[in-house]
């Protein structure tokens, strides 16, 4: 059974930074490309940033490049974000998935931006 368990979310006031982590299970991580999407209230899902199996590729979405990281630790089967600079628009609730499956989804951690 596949299973994404997101974490790391919270409230941070502009400028911060939160380090967001997936644990998976249940599938071969070492085997896909993994993505990290967000979805705010009233607005479509976003891709927000993509790493390859082998991490030789890495893309971000316009919106967060410089300022967010993506890693992935294959010996823990975790996939991770780094976002600094936080701004209000990056309030969301993030999810992982793999690249192949964007559909299949964790449920999610709050990521909250406000003074």
């Amino acid at each position: 059974q596949v299973q994404l368990v997101e974490s790391g979310g919270g409230l941070v006031q502009p400028g911060g930074s939160l380090r967001l982590a997936c644990k998976t299970s249940g599938f071969d991580f070492r085997l896909y490309a993994m993505s990290w999407y967000r979805q705010a209230p009233g607005r479509e899902r976003e891709l927000v940033a993509e790493i390859t199996r082998d991490s030789d590729r890495i893309d971000y979405a316009d919106s967060v490049k410089g300022r967010f990281t993506i890693s992935r630790d294959d010996a823990e089967n975790a996939v991770y974000l780094q976002m600094n600079s936080l701004k209000p628009e990056d309030t969301a609730v993030y999810y992982c998935a793999r690249a192949s499956y964007p559909s299949s989804l964790g449920q999610g951690t709050q990521v909250t931006v406000s003074s």
